[in-house]
């Protein structure tokens, strides 16, 4: 199914690397790594668009795809200079991570929330936490890539326990742990910090993680254990949430 929106969000995504060719330059490895990744986002949203009732996405997917290609931008400077070009990837992952709060705004005003929304902005956010903890995995050691695989790792769990997939309730604390995340990471790239205090910062980051993700599945195992089933209001579109 061909999608117009879609087909845009890869050409900007293409347009957006060859800014960043001029700009700094980039290889055949960024180009390709960039370029991949536009081109999985687009298959997801159309697979995302298949499966729902949407005939088109919402301007606050369009927000969202627009911080997808951003994201797409960091990948391809990681891939591509090994994390060397850190002035740009950190001012494009700012810009990426501030815009996350445009975008569920714009889904409330324009009554445009929906699930494959916050699956899309959820995808997005997760990645990008994935591939900073890359880049700070560099530095400060292989123990960093747990921030950015946690995530992952909760969702191959569930498919061995499908009751970690049950809906959990909106907790405010959780969305702070997560964005907490994206600004450390972004922080500890940046180098400004001493090593001591990207250490710390980091390792504190990690912790917050910890506790949301064994809060909520040890929420998730009572609510299985003692067949409770609980009331949870659930929004189309929420902020990425670790867990």
């Amino acid at each position: 199914m061909f999608n117009r929106e879609i087909f845009l969000g890869v050409l900007v995504q293409v347009a957006l690397l060859g800014t960043l060719d001029a700009v700094i330059g980039l290889g055949p490895a960024g180009w390709i790594a960039g370029t991949v990744y536009g081109i999985a986002v687009g298959a997801f949203l159309t697979y995302g668009l298949h499966r729902s009732t949407a005939r088109s996405l919402g301007p606050a997917d369009a927000v969202t795809l627009g911080r997808s290609a951003l994201v797409g931008c960091v990948t391809a400077l990681v891939v591509d200079t090994a994390g060397r070009e850190i002035v740009a990837m950190v001012v494009i992952a700012s810009v990426a991570l501030a815009l996350d709060a445009v975008d569920g705004q714009v889904a409330r005003r324009t009554g445009t929330e929906s699930p494959l929304g916050a699956r899309f902005d959820m995808e997005v956010d997760a990645y990008l936490i994935l591939i900073l903890s890359v880049v700070v995995a560099q530095s400060l050691g292989p123990w960093v890539l747990t921030i950015g695989a946690m995530r992952y790792a909760f969702v191959a769990a569930s498919w061995q326990w499908p009751w970690l997939n049950s809906p959990l309730p909106p907790s405010i604390a959780r969305k702070t742990v997560a964005a907490v995340q994206g600004i450390v990471l972004v922080a500890a790239t940046s180098a400004l910090l001493p090593m001591w205090g990207t250490y710390a910062v980091t390792v504190g980051a990690l912790g917050l993680l910890t506790w949301s993700f064994g809060r909520d599945t040890w929420w998730l195992l009572e609510q299985h254990a003692f067949g409770v089933v609980a009331h949870v209001e659930t929004k189309p579109r929420v902020t990425a949430d670790a867990a």
